[in-house]
């Protein structure tokens, strides 16, 4: 079993909305190995979205079903597994220019590319939310 399996997106989030926050919430559907909020590696600030890995992928799909829809901090969110698209298939770079960063996950003076979200990632969420990737064409 890879951590993947246990992997959801959570988008839709207030943008003041932090890792310990989100820990919080998804905290009570089980034991949770990773909690992302990802920001710009400029400004810091959040896009809006988040990666939570539970350590086990049953919990996971427990959360994804409570939570998808719920409101968290005055929003409401999307809960997704990460890795599907909204037509059902596998997410990954689309090959769109626009795809090609990486975004740290905060804390200080991680540099470009040190985050461990990376194009594949970002395409997979502007998929997901809008069905392109090319929005920097």
């Amino acid at each position: 079993m890879s951590s993947e399996e246990g992997k959801l997106f959570v988008g839709g989030l207030n943008l003041n909305t932090d890792e310990q926050a989100l820990q919080d919430h998804f905290s009570s559907f089980g034991p949770i190995s990773e909690v992302v909020v990802v920001k710009d590696r400029d400004t810091q600030r959040s896009w809006g979205f988040g990666f939570i890995t539970f350590t086990n992928p049953e919990h996971a799909s427990d959360a994804m079903r409570a939570m998808n829809g719920e409101s968290l901090d005055g929003r409401q969110i999307r809960v997704d597994h990460t890795g599907k698209s909204a037509r059902g298939t596998r997410g990954g770079a689309f090959g769109a220019y626009g795809c090609g960063r990486s975004y740290s996950r905060g804390g200080g003076d991680q540099g470009y590319g040190s985050g461990r979200y990376d194009s594949s990632q970002e395409c997979w969420f502007w998929q997901n939310m809008f069905g392109q990737t090319d929005f920097f064409k």
